[in-house]
């Protein structure tokens, strides 16, 4: 893979409608190369974010500032914000309009072990979005920004939803109607999701 770091994947669909977008976005592999380590893991959850019209977006109503700079950049670059510590990664949308799907848990594929010992733990590696950044070596000061596919990070196709599952966005309690829109999409039964309970259904969710 190191020899051949490139993606096979036309990122163009994340110029058009970001709810749907987010929805394609389930099953892609993110690949990793951070120094000489790979990592990678199969898009599981994401949450779209409607920018200006949505108050659960760090861009409602129009808010530009030094945190939210980059969500201003075209579609196909990366938005890395810090909350408690924690990087969280969003893939940037649309064309004009500061709109973009947070990368909520990934299935760990590649570089496991190097997952482990980024995390400190065996389990849980990238069941949520400040887990995933950390197993992925990806961070707020090195790369937010910058633009997929890249040297640091590609998508690759890689597997296919049984059944894609919509919910409520998770934490955003005190941000009005926003709290109700069904932004927050899954890959219905599969283990590496946030706040996941219950059985695993069959390959993980996957066709």
């Amino acid at each position: 893979m190191t020899d051949k770091f490139q993606s096979d994947v036309d990122i163009s669909f994340l110029k058009a409608d970001t709810l749907e977008a987010a929805k394609r976005l389930l099953g892609l592999e993110i690949i990793t190369r951070v120094g000489d380590e790979v990592t990678s893991g199969f898009i599981t959850e994401v949450e779209a974010y409607l920018g200006v019209n949505d108050k659960a977006a760090h861009t409602f109503g129009g808010r530009r500032n030094k945190k939210n700079e980059m969500m201003y950049k075209p579609y196909g670059h990366i938005y890395v914000y810090t909350m408690h510590g924690h990087n969280c990664m969003n893939f940037l949308t649309t064309e004009g309009e500061p709109e973009g799907i947070l990368i909520r848990a990934v299935e760990p594929n590649m570089g496991i072990d190097v997952m482990k010992e980024r995390r400190g733990r065996d389990i849980n590696l990238t069941d949520g979005p400040g887990k995933l950044t950390k197993s992925l070596g990806i961070k707020r000061s090195e790369h937010n920004g910058m633009e997929l596919n890249n040297g640091v990070l590609i998508v690759r196709h890689g597997r296919t939803p049984a059944n894609i599952l919509s919910t409520p966005r998770i934490g955003i309690d005190n941000k009005e109607e926003a709290v109700d829109y069904p932004y927050r999409f899954i890959v219905e039964g599969n283990p590496h999701v946030s706040r996941f309970k219950g059985k695993a259904a069959a390959n993980n969710g996957w066709k």
